[in-house]
């Protein structure tokens, strides 16, 4: 298949066989674990059993007697060897109300359940987490936070023993006259809405291994990270050293979705005790790690009203979200700030209040998980239209066409801006198409006799849409440089990291359009700082956008050189040649050539002779095409369901799902990474709940109580393509990685509430659980 976005590629826009998939396949992958060394320390952590305590004293003496155990590091051991003994890691924002950095280990106090407190290393992880065991922490146990809404309460209990409230952060997004808007409506709609998003749950979790060279003082940190770069410059401020004594690799990566690009205290513990023992370090986190270390999203309460006019069009949208920030501040508030900013963007909105609480509770951090705050921020919008609809008479499908920006309106300067101070203007699309586009796919038009047959044989089906934007290719820039070698091989590097959404492929694939359209001959390395000297990682729907167009302009670049040197070494115009595979060659000639060896060779250049063109020596070019504007990518998913009122269970029965992320590079890799959203997104919207009891312990700690949607879960899925490409930037493509999320929460709830219509059934809450179902079905009936 090919993208009818580059009609005249040979390689870009193309389905071409993946360069990762070889190594994978066949098993020799290299993952972090993967890496063994010799005389290598594994690191078992104590982490803490309580929600909160003081902690009054640690005794290592009981792991230290064990054979086969190396040393047992607390804060007081580490910090002489670091600048600081804090994380200081929160992107800047006048929101912060209280600074809650995390400690490298825990010292004075523990704040939520599984925070570091010491770390054992052994020679095995075996012993290591024996003598973990024997580790003796004296606690005194404090009182506890476990509710962000009762976190705000007057009298609360606080989740740090100094600090004067739980109020982290707030601010308030807005423009427009709101209370004017308001005043002056025929109708008002108010929800009150829970949403609970869970963790990333990656199939690999976090781990790293490092080893310091003593000969070269150099220290090599291979890391799961998404932004190795990040943590090489936050490894070399708090270690104080140069930036040439730290490599951050990132290996193969099983999976990140936004907290592998967080810097843990993990990091700078196996960091700095590969240097002071002098033996290579390994952590690997295990899945009960994993649910109580690693950052999660979680809950958020909204409170949000809807004024129309009485035709249904939108005249304002006011309120109030509490979101829950865990025990520190890991990231900032982007989670909430994300949410806020994207619950209004698909639509005309003409004036918008919505203020942010952000609360600490006794609980892991939140940062990003994939979607980063957007699918709360839908779904909260999305369930005022169906409100306002049902309550004016109006089909939900209409309301949101009547709302939704029109196309002619393109692009769409919107009052808002994002975090950096960016305007928020909507750059392409046609959004009442692609819903349109999603609705025939779906018979939305017909589904009411389907419905009425299914009543009739006593079974409960229904019907929902959701529309969403999301900004996408977030700036500034991302390094990549490419190179043609003496050997005539193509050598791509940059700081991108690959976390399995083909960023090698897509890559070799924007290179090799411009140089000889053999993929085969041009080899990647992605998230290395000793390849890449700047970069910034992935997150937020970006590295194609970012790192794809660096790409494009540095092979461009290559591209001339080569042509250049060719055409002065083969005596003919520069335009009377073209690559092809690995040769450079005369048009209509094609016997009458040069191997991209030879220029590069040549290009190279020898003591005593000229080189040939203008443009000096070697075949390379580096860029970090600087893209400050975000591009705006669209959909709407239509999903249809079938609720059992007997047991509460629901079957999504039919999904479909329209989208516009600009020009495809590679259509199956854009629909495998939607398939992978819209899967996360069935998961938030029925499955995944990161549960907690009144004392802030984790109740969901294995994969057995955390429910992951299988492929036995996954309905039919029909992905349609729009292509609207952005004008802000060459190619013309927009960020998909988290587009497949954003939407389905909000359709799935629209649906399951069109099924129990009858009993009057109001969904205002995710997960929902069929225990939860019941209770709403309960509720309604009572």
């Amino acid at each position: 298949m090919t993208a009818s976005g580059f009609p005249n590629s040979r390689v870009i826009g193309h389905d071409v066989a993946r360069v990762e998939d070889e190594a994978l396949i066949r098993g020799v992958g290299r993952f972090v674990d993967d890496i063994v060394l010799p005389g290598m320390l594994h690191v078992a952590f104590v982490r803490s059993p309580h929600a909160h305590a003081a902690i009054l004293g640690i005794d290592p003496s009981g792991a230290l007697g064990m054979p086969g155990v190396h040393a047992v590091l607390t804060l007081a051991d580490l910090a002489p060897h670091l600048t600081d003994t804090r994380l200081v890691v929160a992107m800047p924002s006048p929101s912060y109300r209280q600074q809650l950095h995390r400690p490298v280990l825990a010292d004075r106090e523990v704040v939520h359940v599984g925070e570091p407190i010491a770390a054992v290393l052994a020679d095995s992880r075996y012993l290591a987490e024996d003598a973990a065991a024997l580790v003796d922490v004296d606690y005194d146990v404090l009182p506890v936070v476990a509710d962000c809404v009762a976190a705000l309460e007057p009298g609360s209990p606080t989740a740090h023993r100094d600090a004067s409230s739980n109020l982290v952060a707030e601010m308030t997004v807005e423009y427009g006259d709101v209370a004017a808007a308001f005043a002056a409506a025929p109708h008002r709609f108010r929800e009150r809405l829970w949403i609970h998003r869970g963790g990333s749950h990656s199939m690999e979790c976090r781990g790293l291994v490092a080893v310091h060279d003593v000969l070269e003082d150099r220290l090599t940190v291979w890391s799961s990270t998404q932004m190795p770069h990040a943590a090489h410059r936050l490894l070399c401020d708090i270690m104080g050293l140069g930036e040439r004594q730290i490599r951050v690799v990132t290996p193969d990566v099983g999976g990140g979705f936004g907290p592998k690009l967080i810097f843990y205290p993990e990091d700078v513990v196996v960091a700095v005790a590969a240097r002071l023992l002098g033996r290579p370090v390994k952590w690997i986190e295990d899945r009960r790690e994993h649910f109580v270390a690693t950052t999660q999203e979680r809950d958020q309460y909204w409170d949000v009203e809807l004024a129309t006019d009485d035709a249904g069009r939108v005249l304002g949208v006011r309120g109030l979200l509490v979101h829950d920030h865990g025990a520190w501040t890991a990231r900032g508030v982007n989670v909430p700030q994300g949410a806020v900013a994207a619950m209004p963007l698909a639509y005309v909105v003409p004036a918008y209040s919505m203020a942010i609480k952000a609360a600490a509770t006794n609980k892991v951090p939140v940062t990003p998980v994939r979607g980063a705050g957007q699918p709360q921020g839908v779904f909260a919008m999305e369930r005022l239209l169906d409100s306002a609809a049902r309550a004016l008479g109006l089909d939900r499908a209409e309301i949101r066409r009547r709302n939704l920006v029109p196309a002619e309106r393109m692009p769409y300067a919107t009052p808002m801006r994002t975090r950096g101070g960016i305007p928020v203007v909507l750059d392409s699309g046609d959004y009442p198409r692609c819903q349109q586009m999603a609705l025939d796919r779906a018979d939305w038009a017909g589904f009411t006799a389907r419905q009425q047959a299914a009543r009739a044989e006593g079974r409960y089906i229904g019907i929902g849409l959701a529309n969403y934007v999301e900004g996408t290719g977030r700036g500034p820039y991302e390094h990549v440089s490419v190179r043609i070698e003496p050997s005539g091989r193509i050598f791509v590097a940059t700081g991108a990291a690959a976390m399995g959404q083909s960023t090698q492929t897509m890559l070799a694939q924007i290179v090799a359009e411009q140089l000889g359209a053999d993929m085969s001959n041009i080899r990647v390395v992605t998230g290395d700082t000793a390849a890449a000297p700047l970069g910034i990682g992935g997150s937020n729907s970006r590295q194609a956008v970012l790192a794809g167009n660096s790409a494009h302009a540095a092979a461009i670049r290559v591209r001339e050189r080569v042509l250049e040197a060719a055409s002065q070494m083969l005596e003919v115009a520069a335009a009377d040649l073209e690559i092809e595979g690995q040769r450079v060659r005369l048009k209509g000639a094609e016997e009458v050539g040069l191997t991209l060896s030879q220029v590069a060779r040549a290009a190279a250049g020898q003591a005593g002779f000229s080189l040939p063109g203008q443009a000096g020596p070697g075949l390379a070019a580096s860029e970090e095409l600087v893209i400050d504007a975000m591009s705006y990518a669209n959909g709407s998913a239509v999903v249809e369901v079938e609720v059992d009122i007997g047991t509460g269970a629901i079957t999504i029965r039919n999904l479909v799902f329209a989208h516009d992320c600009g020009r495809a590079l590679h259509p199956r890799i854009v629909d495998g990474q939607l398939m992978g959203g819209i899967a996360h997104g069935i998961g938030n919207a029925l499955y995944e709940f990161m549960a907690y009891d009144e004392n802030a312990q984790p109740v969901t700690t294995t994969l057995a109580e955390y429910l992951l949607v299988t492929a036995t879960e996954m309905p039919p899925v029909t992905i349609l393509h729009m292509e609207s490409p952005t004008p802000l930037n060459p190619l013309g493509i927009k960020g998909v990685g988290e587009a497949g999320v954003i939407p389905i929460g909000a359709a799935v709830a629209s649906a399951v509430e069109h099924a129990l219509s009858s009993f009057g059934v109001r969904v205002n809450r995710l997960p929902l659980s069929p225990v939860d179902l019941l209770g709403l079905l309960n509720a309604a009936t009572a």
